[in-house]
């Protein structure tokens, strides 16, 4: 799908919800709208700030008085960079902002998601694949923990959740920004081309009977290059998607808990590979 970019307006005071400015970053709200304009919304300092230490990103900003006075230094270097800034009411702003409570700041964005072949031509170490997630706060908090544990990229496959979804954005916390992410990609031809590039493909699974190697244990070699598929979050992923993996890997319960949810269980799995890779590099750089 081809995406329609038009120029930035000039910014200045806006004091109507009817606003065209105001009608068309609220649309931003709807998929089918970001898809078709390749840009959605940023919504919080933390997500603004992130978002304006990227390049070209940032189309327009709105903002509060209220929130202007607590973080002048936002509507300032938008202003510095040409990026135009609309100053207005709590309650224009509640027409935008998908939030209950807005912060009074908020960014108009270009979509920043590469094609899956930029990412595998990288040579990624650490990527996440996100199956069939439809809990667009638990994408983001997978993308943000994905961003911690220092992973090369986040994949969203095409039954999961939209990347750019207002919620996905917050959970995300700026990460959203801050490491590649392929946005409707085939799961097959994923795991394909991770494959080819040299990545092991390990499957989260709570029933499998292979556990996450602990201390001293047996199972797969976490000091290699893995991409680990997660599935969704009410049944995990099915047998044709575990089928695409080298193998399924279970992290072990050591209390009474049923079992962990997907951001729990990605933090635990990413962090695992990522200490191991750490420590094979230091190994070899050594």
């Amino acid at each position: 799908m081809t995406r329609q970019h038009t120029a930035p307006p000039a910014g200045g005071e806006i004091t109507s919800s009817r606003s065209p400015r105001v009608k068309l970053a609220r649309q931003l709200a709807k998929r089918a709208f970001r898809e078709r304009t390749g840009q959605f919304l940023a919504e919080g300092p933390q997500a603004v700030r992130e978002a304006l230490g990227q390049p070209a990103v940032v189309t327009e900003v709105f903002i509060t008085g209220p929130a202007s006075e607590r973080h002048p230094e936002l509507a300032g270097q938008a202003a510095r960079e040409g990026i135009p800034v609309h100053t207005v009411s709590g309650e224009v702003m509640a027409e935008i902002a998908q939030t209950v409570t807005p912060q009074g700041l908020l960014a108009v964005c270009r979509m920043t998601d590469v094609p899956l072949a930029a990412l595998v031509g990288a040579k990624p170490r650490l990527v996440v694949i996100l199956a069939n997630i439809r809990d667009p706060g638990n994408a983001g908090t997978v993308l943000r923990t994905a961003d911690a544990a220092g992973a090369d990229g986040v994949i969203f496959s095409a039954a999961s959740v939209d990347p750019y979804n207002s919620k996905c954005v917050r959970s995300s916390a700026g990460s959203l920004f801050h490491l590649p992410v392929v946005a409707g990609a085939p799961l097959a031809e994923t795991v394909a081309a991770l494959r080819a590039a040299g990545l092991q493909v390990l499957a989260a699974d709570g029933s499998s009977g292979a556990q996450l190697p602990d201390a001293g244990g047996s199972g797969p070699d976490l000091g290699r290059p893995t991409a680990w598929l997660f599935g969704n979050e009410a049944w995990g992923l099915p047998a044709d998607l575990l089928a695409l993996a080298d193998e399924a890997v279970a992290v072990p319960i050591y209390g009474r808990a049923e079992s962990l949810n997907l951001a729990a269980a990605a933090a635990v799995c990413l962090y695992a590979s990522a200490r191991l890779q750490r420590a094979a590099a230091g190994r070899a750089g050594g």
